[in-house]
């Protein structure tokens, strides 16, 4: 009896199968190479993006762009002129939330001279303004600014950088000095001094940092 078992085993034969892969969540619905496209919003031609290869995954949570092997991306006024440029190793687009997300070596250059370097770069559609949370160095015709935190307007025009070190010209310093002294000489006793209107208190991102802010 126990030979006749011994034969029945070995005649049957177990199929070793591993479970199933549901990896939908994972797979492109499209990969491209070569990309060179231009890209237009409310019908007006706004950007151009020159890439090596463009993922679109539309079943991730949340969908996305992958650019894994870089990005250059332009961007054009209504006049088709380029405004400036943004250049990253690795980018992603949250097509859902219109939110750009740059890693790596990333560099920004506009029209006016300014030159953004940073490791991360956050680009919000919906409130048009850019940001980081790591070190950041900027630098400007006049100026330049380092810091570990960083926030912006699209066009970069008024921007502001936290825990900051930076090198301003010595005109910038006179002219504070000069505005200074002319208010202190002109200021009325204090007696006849109308009220000073009410401030509203600025809020603060990180209490102990110092902060630069610049708005031209």
């Amino acid at each position: 009896m126990v030979l006749c078992a011994c034969i029945a085993a070995c005649d049957e034969q177990k199929s070793h199968t591993a479970p199933a892969i549901y990896d939908r969540d994972s797979v492109s619905m499209m990969t491209s190479y070569g990309i060179n496209t231009l890209i237009s919003d409310s019908g007006v031609i706004k950007y151009k993006i020159v890439a090596e290869r463009w993922d679109v995954n539309t079943v991730r949570k949340p969908s996305r762009w992958t650019f894994e092997k870089g990005i250059f991306m332009e961007q054009f006024d209504e006049q088709f002129h380029v405004e400036g440029y943004i250049q990253a190793d690795t980018a992603w687009y949250y097509d859902q939330q219109k939110l750009w997300e740059l890693r790596g070596r990333v560099l920004i250059r506009n029209v006016n001279g300014l030159v953004f370097r940073s490791e991360e770069f956050f680009w919000d559609g919906i409130r048009h303004e850019f940001y980081s949370h790591k070190f950041s160095r900027l630098v400007t015709p006049e100026r330049t600014l380092e810091g570990t935190y960083f926030r912006s307007d699209e066009h970069m025009t008024h921007y502001e950088v936290t825990n900051s070190v930076g090198s301003f010209q010595s005109s910038d310093m006179e002219g504070d000095q000069d505005q200074s002294a002319s208010k202190s000489s002109s200021a009325a006793p204090a007696d006849s001094a109308a009220p000073a209107p009410p401030v509203r208190q600025a809020k603060t991102r990180h209490k102990a940092a110092q902060k630069s802010v610049y708005q031209p």
